[in-house]
This record gives structure tokens, C-alpha cells and sequence, in this order.
């Protein structure tokens, strides 16, 4: 297949391809990421293409695979933060200001607020402190939101 021909090909499943990466990701903007690598990957591997395969079910394939490895990837460096992370942030203090200003606020915090902010600060998101936590994500958002709102008000003093 001509690389005009193929480039087109890709063109013309677009919009295909954004649905099977939303229908994977859940997100607009993973799937944005997710169509991107695949179409750089299928333009890289071009070569590899013969006319008796199906372009569509090539293209999503390439898709899935990444899709598939990017995920495992994530479930491999979240278990390495798994098994640092401490919800408990004792051990953390050390003896500078700073850090004792972060753990005195914390503790002004109800439990069920502190450790979904906790969690979120280290970079979880919502969906992850969700599942950890085994709460729906609105009660996960709506402390976040709550928690976010009640840090305005005490430090609107310093804006």
C-alpha cells in the first residue's frame, strides 16, 4: 500500500479510532493520548502493513496493545507507590518547619477528610482513591471539594 494511500486510510478511521480509545480510557483526553501513539506507531511501522490485512482491525490492535502495556505499566508503578506510601505521615516529619506546619494542619482534619486529600496531594486520582479507600467517587469528590473549599477560607489571609 502506497504511504499516500495508507495516511489516508488513517485519516478516513479517525473518528473510529477515537471511539474504541474512549470506549477503553474513559476519558477524553487519555483517548486523545491513546490515538496519537497509535497513529505514530502505525506510521512508524508502515512497512510492516501488507494489503491483505484489514487496516481498521490493524490500527486497532496497534491501539489495544498500547492501551494494554500503558496500563500495566501503571499498575506496576502504582504498586511501587503502594508500598512506600504510608497514609499515616509520622514517619515523614522531619524536624524543618515546614513539615511540621503540614502535620499540625492535618491533624485539625476529621480522618474521613484527611487521608482521600492525603492520598490525593501524593497523586492519586480520584478513580484510584475510590477504589483504596472503597468509597464511590462522588463522596471521594465532594470531600476533596470540601476539604479544597475549607483550605480557601483559612488561607485566603495569605492571597
Amino acid at each position: 500500500m502506497e504511504k499516500v494511500d495508507f495516511t489516508q486510510g488513517i485519516l478516513a478511521m479517525e473518528s473510529d479510532l477515537h471511539r474504541f480509545a474512549y470506549k477503553l480510557t474513559s476519558d477524553r483526553d487519555s483517548a486523545n493520548d491513546l490515538v496519537q501513539d497509535c497513529v505514530l506507531q502505525a506510521l512508524d511501522n508502515h512497512e510492516k502493513f501488507t494489503h491483505a490485512k484489514n487496516l481498521k482491525g490493524w490500527m486497532f490492535t496497534i491501539m489495544r496493545n498500547i492501551f494494554v502495556n500503558n496500563y500495566r505499566r501503571t499498575v506496576r508503578e502504582m504498586n511501587l507507590i503502594d508500598d512506600t506510601y504510608s497514609i499515616n505521615q509520622q514517619s515523614l516529619i522531619e524536624d524543618e518547619e515546614g513539615d511540621r506546619f503540614e502535620f499540625a494542619y492535618d491533624m485539625k482534619q476529621p480522618e474521613d477528610m484527611k487521608v482521600p486529600f492525603q492520598m490525593f496531594v501524593a497523586g492519586f486520582k480520584y478513580r484510584e482513591i475510590a477504589e483504596k479507600l472503597g468509597l464511590p467517587m462522588g463522596t471521594v469528590k465532594s470531600r476533596l471539594f470540601f476539604i479544597r473549599k475549607r483550605l480557601k477560607e483559612e488561607l485566603k489571609d495569605f492571597s
